[in-house]
């Protein structure tokens, strides 16, 4: 049976060390990390490799539930292929080990709590940015194209679209979006 460590943080400024260090500390032969959101496994690309990897016997350690996954169900889609696979699935710093019935039923316990806590942070997260706008403080993100650009491009240039898009290395339809906003204002 060999451990296999997983580590993941959701911003590049956070740190890994905690993590390897407890991975390694538990036995964990092989770590694997990387630093993006859990809340989509598609971004996950060391953890879908290390999914691909994982072999009968096998155990996969994480040091907590969330930092597998965000949501009940990318957690379940997880169980459930180690399970089919026969892989066993262990936390550290919560009482998981997949290969008894009570940690099975903690892993499911704490997905839920989880996944609650990740939508009350999105609601925190939601409603001070609705304050902010209100103080006139959050204007969101500032524009990446510069319209100007793409006017001058249309008007004096005689550009179309498509070639606009592709010196400015935009999306077409942020061009159009831009061309016809122009068009109704004026």
């Amino acid at each position: 049976m060999t451990l296999y460590g997983y580590a993941r943080v959701s911003t590049n400024e956070q740190n890994l060390t905690l993590q390897i260090k407890a991975l390694r500390i538990a036995g964990c032969e092989i770590i694997r990390t990387e630093k993006v959101t859990g809340s989509s496994r598609n971004k996950q690309i060391e953890l879908n490799l290390l999914m691909e990897f994982l072999r009968t016997g096998d155990t996969l350690v994480v040091t907590r539930i969330d930092r597998l996954a965000r949501s009940v169900k990318d957690l379940q889609d997880i169980f459930y292929n180690l399970n089919q696979r026969k892989v066993t699935l262990m936390v550290i710093e919560q009482p998981i080990d997949t290969r008894t019935a009570t940690g099975k039923a903690f892993l499911d316990i704490l997905s839920v709590f989880s996944e609650f806590e990740n939508n009350l942070r999105r609601e925190r997260q939601m409603d001070g940015i609705i304050a902010a706008k209100a103080r006139g403080v959050y204007r969101g993100r500032k524009s990446s194209i510069d319209y100007h650009e793409v006017y001058r491009l249309r008007a004096k240039d005689k550009i179309g679209a498509t070639d606009i898009s592709r010196k400015l290395g935009i999306a077409r339809s942020s061009v159009y979006r831009i061309l016809n906003k122009n068009k109704h204002s004026l």
